[in-house]
């Protein structure tokens, strides 16, 4: 999308227009922004890394959780969940 080296609150705005879900595995996310001022669905995912092989596992999670979330709420999804 050309969206490198955008900073969280830019990049959530820009997001927030054309999706409706943030997947993130940036888990200070919460902590640097007020996410309910943005009209967007944030899940956060909690992995021992963030490399493909361990957010793998917890894609069946997130696909269940996205008729349940709803804009400016953040969720969090881990292998305990």
């Amino acid at each position: 999308m050309g969206w490198n080296g955008l900073k969280n609150g830019e990049l959530l705005g820009r997001a927030q227009i054309d999706f409706d879900v943030f997947v993130t595995g940036d888990r200070n996310l919460t902590f640097q922004q007020d996410l309910s001022r943005f009209d967007i669905a944030i899940v956060v995912l909690q992995a021992e890394n963030i490399q493909l092989r361990y957010l793998l596992p917890l894609i069946p999670e997130v696909l269940s959780a996205l008729p349940t979330l709803a804009s400016g709420k953040v969720v969090y999804i881990s292998a305990g969940n």
